[in-house]
């Protein structure tokens, strides 16, 4: 039980530290929502989660890298920041494959 009490923990430091993390459970929902208005099939319901569970966990994957650099050091570093960049791009990705399987998913619906 103590396991799941760090993982709630985690999602408390998340939503604090990153609100960003925010935005992306707001965007998720009104993914959601359209989901359901316009009654996505199952498959269509899978790879949607997928493309939430995803950006998701990389989104939280980025803000522990941020924890972790900003504890080894408060100074400025090349390398510090490549960490922090490369973490944020990894986001940047996932976002942009989800925002790709929202649209092959959600234009037939929308426009036929």
């Amino acid at each position: 039980m103590k396991r799941f009490r760090y993982a709630f923990e985690g999602l408390y430091a998340l939503f604090k530290k990153d609100y960003k993390f925010l935005i992306h459970v707001l965007i998720a929902l009104i993914v959601i929502i359209c989901g359901f208005i316009f009654q996505l099939t199952a498959i269509e319901w899978m790879f949607i989660i997928i493309a939430i569970g995803l950006v998701s966990a990389f989104e939280a994957m980025n803000t522990a890298l941020e924890y972790v650099v900003d504890l080894v050091t408060s100074d400025y570093h090349a390398l510090a920041k490549h960490a922090k960049d490369v973490a944020a791009a990894s986001v940047l990705i996932t976002a942009l494959i989800a925002l790709v399987i929202g649209l092959i998913i959600f234009i037939p619906h929308i426009f036929y």
